[in-house]
């Protein structure tokens, strides 16, 4: 009886320790992995969300993860490599919001990207709304820590960052250390001192913006994009009329990335014996 009492103890203590801990152990399917990170968000549940797997079999057991901005050629290539299978995306995967095939089902691009997938038995999940919804905002969070702007953020508001009275020029240079590479979009004086700024990540919409900039509080907006003929335009309309504000528009991806590095930490909390990777996809385009 003892030997029993024992033999059972040995498989069975093990589990028991794995579900007190709240980690994650191997041999769990993607979508049990998944529906396991939307629980850890404590988000309430989003009606209509995108947060879907876009392409594979749910049932695939996860070998390893990679998460990302853009689930690009080279993210999938580098997660084929490091023989990671679950490929968490924060933006689409084929070109549109919903990522809708209807209009590339014959397209070389659309169809090499897909053959890729399947040929190597990659999932595709997206987590874009329920990654914002963390308390605070995983992307924001991914953000200050890439900018080192903790001590300037608001505890009240995690999106507002209060500095010492500086020149918009000057503050674009200490901006610019963190993105080397691309050129920033600025509408605004560059001799207009300011003190208050806001950020409004990826492609967050004109109002989302403007609302921000309507505030008397607010000298700048750190915006990701938006077609140039909207909040452009309004903020340069402002200027003319000697209203003293701006907005500096870093790139869509600029603007989130980081957000996706602390998903792969912050997974590494309650997830263990599976192998976790951020993987850069950068920009889209290069600066001429």
């Amino acid at each position: 009886m003892k030997t029993q009492f024992f033999l059972i103890a040995i498989f069975i203590l093990p589990f028991l320790i794995s579900a007190q801990s709240g980690k994650i152990n191997k041999s769990i399917s993607a979508e049990q992995m998944i529906e396991t990170i939307i629980a850890k968000t404590e988000a309430t549940k989003v009606t209509n969300t995108v947060d879907i797997i876009k392409a594979g079999n749910p049932n695939e057991k996860v070998k390893g993860i990679i998460t990302c901005m853009f689930a690009t050629m080279d993210v999938f290539r580098a997660a084929v490599a490091k023989n990671c299978n679950l490929i968490i995306t924060h933006e689409p995967l084929y070109y549109n919001h919903l990522d809708s095939s209807e209009n590339f089902e014959n397209d070389p691009v659309y169809l090499e990207k897909k053959k890729f997938i399947d040929d190597n038995k990659l999932v595709v999940w997206r987590f874009h709304d329920y990654i914002h919804r963390i308390n605070p905002d995983g992307i924001i969070s991914g953000m200050v820590e890439k900018l080192n702007w903790e001590k300037n953020q608001s505890t009240n508001n995690p999106y507002a960052f209060s500095f010492k009275k500086i020149a918009l020029g000057k503050f674009l240079k200490s901006i610019k250390t963190a993105f080397p590479d691309n050129a920033f979009h600025v509408v605004g004086d560059s001799t207009m001192n300011l003190t208050n700024v806001v950020m409004v990540p990826g492609a967050s919409g004109t109002m989302a913006q403007i609302g921000q900039l309507r505030k008397s509080d607010v000298d700048v907006v750190i915006a990701g994009e938006v077609p140039q003929w909207e909040t452009y335009e309004y903020v340069r309309d402002a200027n003319l009329q000697g209203r003293k504000k701006a907005i500096v528009f870093i790139g869509h991806i600029n603007s989130e990335e980081s957000g996706m590095k602390f998903c792969a930490d912050w997974l590494g909390e309650f997830i263990y014996d599976i192998p976790i990777h951020f993987v850069e996809c950068g920009s889209s385009y290069w600066s001429y």
